[in-house]
């Protein structure tokens, strides 16, 4: 089946890398790649469009191309990324946007894919062993990050409500781990010893970057309409991560005044932001049989991913001196994608 695709968040690492895959299949005969920014990483067949959240905008791309399948990767999951209030508006009023230029009666879009996380369900000292999908958050959301995903997760719902012919999916991702992730937890695990709060070692999932590449594009390709957790097999206590690591375990932050004292490590570069601090009290699992359940199967474990991140640093110094950073040129991105001298492979059938 021919597909024609629209992906949001093309600057982000998750929208650029989904292109790039997207690319490689015959079967996907136009990929129009957005975002306010220009794109992360180098694209071959996709068409880039410079253009924001902007509803009407977005509506008459959506329609001028025909797209029947919409993949929105823009949702800030890590605060500590951008400033609270375009936090905000790029997660609630952008999501609003996006799923507005979707919807109408005389809409092409056939399905939308929604990229969440995790952080929807909070971490709380009572929660359940595993959060199956069903189950919504017990208490209000704590941190800032965590009310608009809950917000952004409830517009995308009640999308699907008004639109019953297109497919939504909602994944709700764990946390990512790979040598190309910067994220709070990231910058966590990179430290010479792996810092947590005393008399806590919390229990944690780790995606593996490829495993949620794959999973975006298992639900593009495959139909698999509602709300998903993404996240490995597997459970890991906070100090077993940072012994696959090769670290010391680290719980200095205090009990009472957590806040207070990662307020001083911000001063030295060091970023916890509030939805963290709550993970590094409690933890949190999901469970993973209905996306398993749709036909997806992981590559990595959490203690692989783990342990492919642990690689990933020693290698660090090696792969920094040897990559340059990829920096779009329109002018040259043009010429790579119409010139008739630049020799283009067929896509794989």
């Amino acid at each position: 089946m021919k597909r024609r695709i629209l992906i949001t968040g093309v600057d982000t690492y998750w929208g650029g890398r989904l292109a790039q895959e997207l690319e490689k299949d015959a079967e996907n005969e136009a990929i129009i790649a957005v975002s306010p920014e220009h794109p992360s990483c180098a694209l071959l067949r996709s068409e880039y469009v410079r253009v924001g959240t902007q509803h009407a905008l977005l509506r008459r791309i959506v329609h001028a191309a025909r797209i029947d399948t919409v993949v929105d990767t823009r949702l800030i999951v890590d605060s500590t990324t951008a400033p609270r209030r375009v936090v905000h508006e790029m997660n609630v009023l952008g999501t609003m946007n996006v799923l507005a230029a979707c919807g109408g009666p005389d809409s092409p879009v056939t399905k939308v894919v929604f990229k969440s996380s995790a952080h929807y369900y909070g971490c709380e000292r009572d929660d359940p062993g595993f959060f199956t999908e069903e189950m919504h958050r017990p208490y209000p959301p704590r941190a800032p990050i965590e009310a608009d995903i809950v917000e952004a997760e409830d517009a995308v719902q009640e999308f699907a409500a008004r639109n019953a012919k297109v497919t939504v999916t909602t994944l709700r991702f764990c946390d990512g781990l790979g040598p190309d992730l910067k994220t709070a937890h990231t910058a966590l695990l990179s430290l010479p010893a792996v810092p947590g709060i005393l008399g806590f070692d919390p229990r944690y999932q780790f995606i593996h970057e490829d495993d949620i590449v794959g999973a975006l594009h298992h639900v593009v390709v495959n139909d698999a309409p509602g709300i998903h957790n993404v996240a490995p097999d597997g459970v890991l206590s906070l100090s077993e991560i940072a012994g696959l690591l090769g670290k010391p375990f680290a719980p200095l932050l205090p009990p009472w005044g957590t806040g207070l004292a990662t307020g001083l490590t911000n001063r030295i570069g060091l970023h916890i932001p509030a939805e963290v601090r709550q993970q590094l009290r409690y933890g949190r699992g999901l469970d993973n049989r209905r996306i398993k359940r749709s036909g997806y199967r992981f590559d990595l474990t959490t203690r692989e991913a783990v342990q492919a991140f642990a690689a990933a640093l020693r290698l660090k110094p090696f792969r920094e001196s040897a990559n340059a950073p990829y920096r779009y040129e329109r002018e040259v991105e043009e010429f790579l994608r119409w010139s008739p001298s630049v020799h283009r492979e067929e896509p794989h059938e």
